[in-house]
């Protein structure tokens, strides 16, 4: 039980225990043959019973405030659940994400040549591989496109297209929306990275811009629990 509930309790049982003492001690004292006639001892009857009734007044009042404390304090803890819970769908991906970050938009080269040039495509080795990076630069979110990135995310080849959360990605241009602590710096990371020589090779270029008021979509696919894998890294005497 809270704290302030015992104080309550003790409260109400400390009244009672006094109450009961008074009477105790009044049956117990020796008195002088009653003289009064009846009209006072009705008088003084009622007068008892007056006090006795306003005792259980004043112990109604206190279970009344005892229980709409019990009741409040349930509500906290309702509430602390509910901001629980929206945190860890944030952090899963499954709500809107706002915040500092930045902007990769995938552009196409085109080379000087007479003949015909195949339209590139963004394959997913090269976006595995930029996600890698993004990752290990100070990424925190990731939305490809309209589609957010999180830890279960698929991204795979199918019938000469790239999926990503089971949808077809888009053909380029397209932008790749990151959120990050450090949004400068994740930026001079990626002006220098792997990740953009091999997207030149491949006839791609990044634009990238830093946005201090960037929105990512949610996650919105199904989550099959079958296939998330416990981390037990942070378990009792792990590091």
């Amino acid at each position: 039980m809270l704290t302030k509930s015992k104080i309550i309790l003790s409260l109400i049982f400390a009244c009672i225990g006094f109450m009961i003492a008074i009477q105790f001690q009044s049956i117990q004292e020796p008195k002088e043959r009653d003289t009064r006639d009846m009209w006072e001892i009705r008088m003084q009857l009622q007068a008892e019973q007056e006090e006795q009734q306003a005792l259980y007044q004043q112990l109604d009042e206190l279970e009344t405030t005892l229980q709409l404390y019990e009741d409040n304090a349930e509500q906290e803890q309702i509430n602390t659940l509910m901001e629980s819970v929206e945190a860890l769908q944030m952090e899963a991906g499954l709500t809107d994400k706002t915040g500092r970050g930045i902007i990769i938009t995938i552009n196409p080269v085109y080379e000087e040549s007479a003949g015909p040039q195949v339209y590139p495509s963004v394959t997913p080795e090269l976006l595995n591989r930029l996600i890698n990076e993004l990752n290990n630069y100070g990424a925190t979110d990731i939305a490809i496109g309209n589609e957010r990135y999180i830890g279960i995310t698929p991204i795979r080849y199918v019938n000469g297209e790239t999926y990503v959360n089971n949808r077809a990605l888009s053909d380029i241009p397209f932008d790749i929306k990151v959120l990050s602590n450090e949004p400068k710096r994740l930026l001079d990371y990626m002006e220098v990275s792997q990740s953009k020589d091999d997207f030149i090779i491949e006839n791609m270029m990044f634009e990238i811009n830093v946005e201090d008021n960037l929105t990512l979509p949610s996650y919105d696919g199904n989550i099959d629990l079958e296939i998330v894998e416990i981390d037990e890294t942070n378990e009792a005497g792990e590091g």
